[in-house]
């Protein structure tokens, strides 16, 4: 993650605290006016948020995202709370081409630590904002919103038109009620064993491979 920020991001980058072993490697693409000190493992474990800390540390500014032209596909997040979910997300969408993600206001904080964590990177390249999604969706009347849902149309016989937007819910609760009832198309992965649920993540996963 470091390595894409200095060399993709660089103007994001404040400070870098790195072992000697980062430091050797990465030099010659190290821009020289960041500035980069080194330390030991032992002060690395002092300042870094994980138990084992991998080699470097970096403080950055936190990227500002801006809405941008309605893409093929929009995701929208519905309280989706689990931060290891979000980053995963993230990261799936940056896979799939999907650079728009909308969270409602109480979905977990895309710059918490295991957020950034579990992107792995994408948090650079999809654009995330919070906004009330019923205002946005409002702002945005005539694109279809489809929804995934156990009472949905199977995944198989689905298809969706461009632009449109899916909206993903709650890990626990689904859907809230007030955005389930604008959907024009529900969503639904046929299931073949007897788990209750998936994973939110595995979810979207599986949702965007099939839509797109």
């Amino acid at each position: 993650m470091v390595s894409e920020l200095i060399t993709g991001f660089p103007q994001l980058v404040v400070k870098i605290f790195a072992v000697q072993a980062w430091v050797a490697q990465y030099q010659e693409i190290l821009p020289k006016n960041i500035i980069c000190i080194e330390v030991t493992e032992q002060d690395l474990s002092k300042i870094s948020f994980l138990t084992t800390p991998q080699q470097v540390l970096c403080i950055c500014r936190i990227p500002i995202f801006e809405e941008k032209p309605m893409p093929r596909l929009t995701l929208l997040l519905d309280q989706i709370q689990d931060p290891g979910n979000l980053g995963t997300i993230i990261r799936t969408c940056d896979w799939f081409g999907i650079d728009q993600v909308i969270c409602s206001p109480d979905t977990a904080d895309v710059f918490s630590p295991k957020v950034v964590q579990s992107s792995m990177g994408s948090i650079l390249r999809v654009n995330v904002r919070y906004l009330n999604l019923d205002e946005y969706l409002d702002d945005h009347p005539g694109i279809e919103i489809c929804a995934a849902s156990l009472d949905g149309d199977p995944l198989t016989e689905f298809t969706c038109s461009h632009p449109s937007f899916l909206v993903i819910g709650n890990e626990s609760k689904g859907i809230s009620a007030s955005i389930l009832k604008r959907a024009t198309k529900k969503i639904f992965i046929p299931r073949v064993g007897k788990a209750e649920s998936l994973n939110a993540a595995v979810a979207t996963g599986i949702l965007l491979s099939n839509i797109l």
